[in-house]
């Protein structure tokens, strides 16, 4: 085997420094989605009576339609795993107008009374969110953008990174926030710009304005709209509104409250039997709740924390600038999805219309969550050798980045590509 190790790079003993080698991929990645997926599956089983009796369909109608979303979403994984991300890096203009050209649809095609929102691509029986495509696509176009910038050293410069950056979140803000009223996506997409950012060591001082414009745009959303208004006032005082604006926000947190310690058990869903809206989707959470109870909870909370230790893990020692912003900005998405979710449906947070990813029913969400877990499986299978331009701490631990930022040995910043 040492021979075999020494013949394949020139005579020595190990891989050169900067040399990149594939090896075993993080299987824990799909473990993790896999339990997540069951919960999401098995909870969806539990209140299909519930759902059957309310929505007026089938016992197997939300099942069916939501293991197809999910093997759609194992075929999408299998995809983005494959294809090279050099190729996605080429084509993510292309992915970007295909996304911006989806909402465009989304705006001009008619409402569902129940789903007023302009967010729907719907042909028959089918539904495509678009700004699901909008996520997926800026994966691309930030990682290229930032990878750029942090090679030619011009994160600083206002024309080539502040201005443009300010234009996309300003479009983001007015289209997908204001028109769609998809705010709990806006805040999304803006997580994902912010931790790309702070990865690549944009300066503070250049950031501070960014902030400033998404804080005025913020108070200018909620401001200019009385739903909106009416969503803050109920957040500060959702008891007072229980009847009304407040009815989604006072059913989740009886639903919570009502799963104790243990939860009332698979079979045992009030909530479920038209209390709480949006019971297999944007409220599964406290559903959830109600069934497992805080245990449960725990466990849950305890999967999407080790999913998320494990993708910080692969930014760590993915072998390219490019890479590491791809996984950042995955991270960034699921994270701030599941927070979002989860702060809704325990007061923390205002309700918002946003799915907790793997968990929740909901097609277009499985789809895209598993094709941008397949970039980060792609991903995982690559280690850097090189170790220039880090320094070594003298207890031995974690290597520094030289910019406050904590690395282990394998990454090495300077490396343009992976072969």
């Amino acid at each position: 085997m040492a021979e075999l190790r020494t013949a394949r790079y020139g005579g020595q003993a190990t891989a050169p420094a900067g040399e990149v080698r594939r090896h075993r991929p993080d299987y824990w990645l799909i473990v993790l989605a896999l339990l997540l997926v069951a919960v999401g599956l098995t909870v969806v089983y539990a209140i299909t009576p519930a759902l059957s009796v309310t929505d007026g369909v089938t016992g197997a109608h939300y099942v069916i339609r939501q293991l197809i979303a999910v093997g759609l979403s194992a075929v999408a994984f299998l995809i983005t795993a494959r294809i090279p991300l050099r190729v996605w890096q080429k084509w993510q203009m292309a992915l970007l107008i295909v996304a911006a050209l989806g909402t465009l649809v989304a705006l001009v095609m008619p409402v569902l009374p129940q789903y007023p929102a302009h967010r729907w691509i719907r042909l028959g029986g089918l539904s495509l969110q678009s700004v699901e495509m909008v996520k997926f696509a800026l994966l691309f176009y930030l990682g290229t953008f930032f990878a750029n910038r942090y090679q030619k050293g011009n994160l600083g410069d206002s024309k080539q990174t502040l201005y443009p950056l300010l234009v996309l979140i300003c479009v983001a803000g007015v289209v997908i926030g204001g028109i769609q009223s998809d705010f709990g996506s806006t805040v999304v997409i803006v997580a994902m710009v912010a931790s790309m950012a702070w990865l690549t060591g944009m300066p503070v001082r250049k950031i501070a304005p960014v902030a400033a414009v998404l804080v005025l745009g913020a108070v200018l959303l909620i401001a200019s709209t009385p739903y909106r208004r009416e969503r803050l006032a109920t957040y500060l005082h959702p008891e007072s509104n229980c009847l009304t604006t407040g009815y989604q926000a006072c059913q989740a947190l009886i639903a919570v409250g009502s799963g104790g310690i243990a939860g009332l058990g698979l079979g045992r869903s009030v909530q479920a039997y038209g209390y709480l809206p949006e019971a297999q989707d944007d409220s599964i959470f406290a559903i959830y709740a109600e069934k497992f109870g805080f245990l449960g909870v725990m466990v849950l909370l305890g999967l999407f924390g080790v999913l998320f230790a494990r993708l910080r893990s692969i930014i760590e020692r993915a072998p390219d600038m490019f890479s590491r912003l791809v996984v950042a900005g995955v991270l960034a998405w699921l994270s701030t999805q599941m927070v979002i979710n989860v702060g809704a449906m325990v007061g923390l947070l205002p309700v918002k219309g946003i799915t907790l990813p793997f968990v929740s029913y909901g097609g277009t969400s499985v789809l895209f969550v598993g094709a941008a877990l397949g970039l980060v499986f792609q991903i995982s299978h690559y280690t850097s050798f090189g170790t220039r331009n880090v320094q070594r701490r003298k207890d031995g631990g974690d290597e520094d980045s030289g910019d406050g930022r904590r690395l282990r040995r394998p990454y090495h910043s300077d490396l343009s590509g992976r072969s």
